[in-house]
């Protein structure tokens, strides 16, 4: 045990998840730091002029979606009473070419409707996700911030334009992996961090209010080998010890193509997402999972340019602690 959180994950006292989290949160804790009304957190690091500079990021126009797909297909498979969108038609071809549809002058349409949890597929884990200790973002109660109607502080309908940014990919399973991926239980470390950036360059340096993508390879192997326990189960992920590099390096969202972000089985011995209850209630970072960063990887790889203009906005469902997302990566 240390005074203080460590970098080290051979250090963590694996039997006292709670001690680790307390110091981690301690250390790390961005209470006040934006104001006591603040809805944002590390959001707020994403100014006006960096949004301006990475537009001039664009130089090739190329895009990329970084989602996955929303359908019946889709990675889930009710853990934690998370499912697959259901898509239903409200209207089909077959209603307008038989006139069932009432319409004036020959006119037909379609329309449809999706049910799903808003955690589906690719998406933000807002700030009302995740609680400490029965604190929510900011130290407000968490009973008071998530109730029944919803999100009343701090609902991802307040993320709906801010998250927009320079955009920096880090492919450790490229650069650590056999074949591009990590084995499952890979715990990225700190120094791993800072080794993929040495190893890609210039325009992989991280700087404030970044936007950090960090690929492991776990959604190409799922792709080769079925969904399996994709969701939930054994992955490579970040480290609990990664909260500090996340606090310094000032970064403003971060995202992997994980289910749970972190590294599964997480490492302590009875846990479950301790780097999320860092991440979200004290430091106001907004995490993204289920990304898609297999191609944007295999192009930076080509041209050697890892930073980009990246346009993550959360469909802003008023009150919801998450939102599916379709990020556009620009260069």
């Amino acid at each position: 045990m240390t005074d203080g959180p460590t970098t080290d994950p051979a250090a963590l006292d694996r039997a006292d998840p709670a001690g680790e989290i307390a110091r981690a949160a301690g250390a790390y804790r961005n209470w006040g730091r934006w104001g006591e009304d603040d809805r944002l957190g590390t959001a707020n690091l994403i100014t006006d002029a960096d949004r301006a500079a990475a537009a001039g990021l664009v130089r090739r126009g190329r895009a990329f979606s970084l989602s996955q797909r929303f359908d019946g297909d889709g990675p889930q498979n009710g853990w934690r009473r998370r499912t697959n969108p259901v898509h239903t038609m409200l209207d089909t071809g077959l209603d307008a070419e038989f006139g069932d549809q009432g319409f004036p002058h020959g006119l037909g349409g379609a329309d449809d409707v999706v049910a799903m949890p808003l955690q589906a597929s690719t998406q933000w884990d807002g700030l009302g996700h995740i609680f400490d200790r029965g604190k929510a973002w900011n130290g407000r109660p968490a009973g008071t911030v998530v109730t029944s109607e919803g999100d009343q502080v701090t609902g991802i309908e307040h993320m709906a334009a801010v998250l927009t940014g320079r955009g920096v990919l880090l492919d450790v399973g490229g650069h650590l992996g056999d074949g591009g991926e990590l084995p499952d239980g890979f715990a990225i470390t700190a120094e791993q961090l800072d080794a993929t950036i040495a190893a890609q360059g210039a325009t992989a340096q991280v700087r404030r209010g970044d936007l950090v993508l960090v690929r492991t390879g776990r959604l190409t192997r799922a792709r080769r080998e079925g969904w399996q326990a994709y969701a939930g189960g054994p992955s490579a992920g970040l480290s609990f010890t990664t909260a500090g590099w996340l606090h310094e390096h000032d970064v403003a969202a971060v995202a992997t193509d994980t289910w749970g972000f972190e590294v599964r089985p997480n490492e302590f011995d009875v846990a479950f997402q301790p780097l999320h209850q860092i991440a979200i209630p004290n430091m106001g970072l907004t995490i993204g999972e289920l990304w898609d960063l297999d191609e944007l990887a295999a192009d930076c790889a080509a041209d050697g340019v890892w930073e980009f203009l990246l346009v993550a906005a959360p469909i802003p469902f008023t009150g919801a602690v998450g939102a599916p997302v379709n990020p556009i990566a620009l260069k």
